[in-house]
């Protein structure tokens, strides 16, 4: 059964990073999992590259509970009461995973994540040039497919002569960018 990963809204608002992770996890490699609520700190996030970023995010948001509908995590407003994480902004990610019964959560936010109070929940944290970079060595092809699949609309999108070293790279994956050079 594949892992069941909670996404944290800074692995969701990247555009390249986010299409990496939903192209594995529609290839059977994981099962991702998301709330409301993170999907709205998507889309007000979005709102940094200009006025149409939210319309944008907010249209990827609606395709993605389309595609993912056994994706969104209604969340317990007691379960949240009883949790503790160092930046209480993100004890509702904590929440999600438990509610969803994930197996681990994805996020860049490190320390705001801290290993034992996630292992105190059965989680485990994990960053998502970490968890590619595995899948990568177990199957490299699923991976390399879609590495090419999202530098191949990169390049429809913005016009550049996109590799996946450099896409991903940018996109703040450099193992999984030096793997696939």
């Amino acid at each position: 059964m594949p892992d069941r990963i909670l996404l944290d809204a800074c692995v969701l608002y990247p555009t390249v990073m986010r299409e990496m992770l939903i192209g594995v996890a529609g290839k059977g490699a994981f099962t991702p999992l998301w709330s409301p609520r993170i999907l709205e700190e998507w889309a007000r996030a979005a709102i940094k590259i200009g006025p149409e970023g939210e319309t944008w995010a907010r249209a990827e948001i609606a395709q993605l509970r389309l595609v993912w509908p056994q994706a969104e995590i209604q969340l317990r407003d007691s379960l949240e009461q009883r949790l503790y994480l160092p930046d209480e902004n993100d004890i509702h990610v904590l929440a999600a995973a438990i509610t969803g019964s994930a197996d681990m959560i994805m996020t860049l936010n490190k320390k705001d994540f801290p290993r034992n109070t996630l292992a105190d929940e059965g989680l485990e944290r994990v960053d998502p040039d970490g968890y590619l970079y595995a899948l990568w060595l177990a199957d490299s092809a699923t991976v390399e497919q879609v590495a090419q699949d999202v530098t191949a609309q990169a390049r429809r999108l913005s016009g550049e002569d996109w590799t996946p070293r450099g896409l991903l790279k940018k996109a703040r994956m450099p193992r999984l960018a030096k793997a696939l050079a």
